[in-house]
């Protein structure tokens, strides 16, 4: 499949129906808004608009900032470069949301990535994540590489493998030698999209001694067999520009980008 033909299959089957919701999550459709969300004390949202804001966005952004202000979270919106209107981006800083980082939308059929040959060093073991203290970890690693805090990983990812282990499954790389007692060399998550034909990839840090030696794409390839398994057609992943390269190397194409916007309580 070509890039547009990917993208158009992801448009249609994850983000008009959306499917792309973290298990657990409230779901709820406000017009054209998107919205999901998780209450109490870690709590946040997530926004997204696949179909436009229709005739007046500046009152669908504050109907959102409305709803989460009332609850007391902070939400991301999620934004694509085709999204309309074409100046979103603009109206939601406007509305006080800060810039993130764009990424890049990578799609691609997983048989393609599967005809890639991979292989681990022989000093290594991959293996699926079992229990507390691999995902205290796991959240160690993405800390170190990333900052965004030690509960967002530790406890929400492993509350979703316990309630959702049909869904979800979370790999890490470990010294062969020193096993649990050392740390996680790289970690990586398959989400699977039931009815869609789509599994998403996402984590895959990598410790930078050891960067360049094959953990990433090995655990990729990974995730894509067992994708292939389940009978998923498809692979998602939002990459960053360290990650594209070796995603496109793959088999995977660049499609679109995506940026989110952030908003917290106060701003």
């Amino acid at each position: 499949m070509t890039p547009d033909e990917l993208l158009d299959v992801f448009h249609r089957r994850i983000r008009l129906p959306d499917a792309d919701t973290i298990p657990g999550w409230k779901q709820e459709h406000d017009g054209l808004v998107h919205r999901s969300y998780v209450e109490g004390p870690d709590g946040a949202g997530f926004v997204e608009t696949p179909r436009g804001l229709g005739d007046d966005p500046d009152a669908v952004i504050a109907g959102q900032l409305e709803f989460f202000r009332d609850r007391g979270l902070p939400f991301e919106w999620k934004t694509y470069a085709y999204d309309e209107p074409a100046d979103l981006g603009d109206r939601l800083a406007r509305a006080g949301f800060v810039k993130g980082e764009p990424e890049t939308l990578i799609l691609g059929e997983v048989d393609r990535v599967l005809q890639r040959p991979s292989a681990l060093p022989s000093k290594v073991r991959l293996r699926e994540a079992d229990g507390p203290g691999d995902y205290h970890r796991i959240a160690v690693l993405m800390d170190t590489l990333w900052h965004n805090g030690l509960e967002r990983i530790e406890e929400r990812l492993a509350a979703e493998g316990r309630m959702f282990p049909d869904r979800l499954s979370v790999f890490l790389v470990e010294d062969a030698l020193k096993g649990p007692d050392g740390p996680a060399l790289t970690a990586a998550w398959v989400r699977f999209h039931p009815g869609t034909g789509f599994a998403s990839l996402w984590g895959g840090g990598t410790l930078p001694e050891w960067r360049r030696q094959g953990l990433y794409s090995a655990v990729l390839v990974h995730r894509a067999r067992l994708a292939k398994e389940r009978g998923y057609e498809f692979l998602r992943v939002d990459a960053s520009e360290d990650s594209r390269p070796i995603l496109q190397k793959l088999g995977l194409y660049g499609v679109t980008t995506t940026t989110p916007y952030e908003w917290e309580p106060g701003s």
